[in-house]
């Protein structure tokens, strides 16, 4: 049953035999942080005359509500710093929204942390490990900084021997960077081959080239963040995007992750989910993709 509002998200996982769902891609900032990210997208809308209405403008307590009603059973906060001097600030947030959380007997909210290219971020990012953070957002397109800047090498290396994850938006969609696409990362790749690493949104628009990273590099992870919807290039377009790319999705099976970026979203949060039936790969696979991939990622019991 492919799941056509967000009231059929529950039987769409029951079908699959699963308990639930792990969403990866999740943001949970500050109301003030969020209100910019909106202010963005409505601002870009306006600019190129395309429609991204929110479809989750809401209070954050009703959208955690949300997330729980629908069945997703982990998702992280995924903050991220577009400039220097904020991350630290962001990750206190996080980490007090996640001990709150944990207060009240929820552990569904998993505790991210962010960084940013600056000096004193190797001690930053060490402080957020310590302190119980499980997964990173880092956002080198909105940033605007180089992943391999030197001062980022220390907290690349720490991540490595944690075996924290980090999300990274390196792809050039929708507007590329002075540092995106997959040269630059795939350089930190290099340098730390054993860093887990989930490359935002499939790659976009570079999924080839992000495919072949994954490929080379057993802990490179992609999540499927606005991959098949049909926003962007139509239903048409979008299948046949899916149709093209499922023969490497399908060797990767174990390292596609269900990705959302709820609630940033111009649609409902199901069509995500019906769009990864556009690949044709079958029930296992999107078992793999939508529980036990972002289940093992984060430190869960996939079972």
């Amino acid at each position: 049953m492919l799941p056509l509002t967000d009231d059929d998200v529950p039987a769409f996982w029951s079908n699959l035999g699963l308990t639930g769902l792990v969403d990866v891609h999740v943001h949970v900032m500050p109301q003030r942080v969020l209100d910019k990210v909106w202010t963005f997208f409505d601002t870009h809308a306006e600019r190129d005359g395309t429609q991204w209405p929110i479809a989750y403008r809401w209070p954050q307590e009703q959208r955690l509500a949300h997330l729980r009603a629908m069945g997703v059973r982990a998702f992280p906060t995924l903050l991220y710093a577009h400039k220097p001097q904020m991350a630290q600030s962001l990750n206190d947030w996080a980490r007090d929204l996640a001990r709150d959380e944990r207060a009240q007997g929820r552990t569904d909210l998993v505790h991210s942390a962010t960084f940013h290219a600056e000096d004193g971020v190797a001690t930053y990012v060490e402080r957020a490990l310590r302190e119980g953070a499980q997964i990173f957002k880092v956002h080198v397109q909105v940033g605007g900084f180089d992943p391999r800047d030197a001062r980022l090498d220390p907290v690349w290396g720490m991540l490595a021997d944690a075996g924290v994850p980090a999300v990274v938006h390196t792809g050039s969609g929708p507007h590329e960077g002075a540092f995106t696409g997959p040269g630059p990362f795939g350089e930190v790749m290099v340098r730390h081959p054993s860093l887990t690493a989930v490359i935002a949104h499939l790659g976009m628009p570079e999924y080839d080239a992000f495919l072949d990273l994954a490929e080379r590099y057993p802990r490179l992870h992609l999540d499927t963040t606005m991959v098949f919807v049909d926003h962007f290039d139509g239903a048409q377009g979008a299948s046949a995007l899916a149709r093209r790319l499922a023969p490497r999705l399908a060797r990767l099976q174990d390292r596609i992750v269900l990705g959302t970026d709820f609630p940033n979203i111009p649609y409902a949060y199901a069509h995500q989910l019906a769009s990864l039936n556009r690949t044709g790969l079958g029930e296992d696979w999107l078992r793999a993709v939508v529980w036990r991939n972002g289940a093992r990622l984060l430190g869960l019991d996939p079972g």
